[in-house]
């Protein structure tokens, strides 16, 4: 018998047993909270939205490529925006007044509310969290697809804040992504 082999068993039986450890959704709920959860503040597959914006000064978040491409104070702005109107439609209430041009989505950003944005952008994913925590079970299966289109889209901005900020610069590789 090889010499790896005792290593290579003992390595496979620590992954199963970390598999086991780690709780796996078993239910609509526990899923749709994984999902919210690994875009806004769980360092899991990917890097999620609180870690993405942290630490960046308001200049920092205004700084763009001069391409035409969103700096990440317009993307975190959108993402707050979009997440806001989502959660006001999950609860019934109706959602803030929007022309329905989507360019004022990022265009709205201002460096002087950076802080702001970036603390009202935690808010709403914690409160979507809470919402999703909170709903009974009928409103949960209806609003499924709806929240499932939040995380991916969080997930796919979050992608382009992160490579904006790699552009400038400004991404610590020991964050998440090399």
């Amino acid at each position: 018998m090889p010499k790896q082999f005792p290593v290579f068993l003992l390595l496979l039986l620590s992954l199963h047993s970390y598999a086991q450890d780690k709780k796996a959704p078993t239910n609509l709920r526990d899923l749709l909270l994984a999902e919210l959860r690994s875009t806004h503040n769980n360092e899991e597959w990917f890097v999620p939205a609180n870690i993405a914006v942290k630490g960046l000064s308001a200049e920092q978040a205004k700084w763009n490529d001069g391409k035409g491409n969103h700096s990440v104070g317009q993307l975190a702005y959108h993402l707050m925006f979009w997440n806001r109107q989502s959660l006001a439609r999950l609860k019934g209430e109706t959602p803030d007044k929007f022309s329905g041009n989507n360019d004022e989505t990022f265009n709205n950003f201002d460096t002087k509310s950076w802080t702001e944005t970036v603390q009202q952008l935690d808010q709403v994913c914690t409160d979507l969290e809470k919402w999703v925590d909170t709903a009974d079970e009928a409103k949960l299966k209806e609003s499924a697809q709806t929240l499932m289109h939040i995380s991916t889209h969080n997930a796919y901005h979050i992608g382009q804040i992160i490579y904006v900020r790699k552009e400038q610069g400004s991404w610590d590789p020991k964050n998440g992504v090399k």
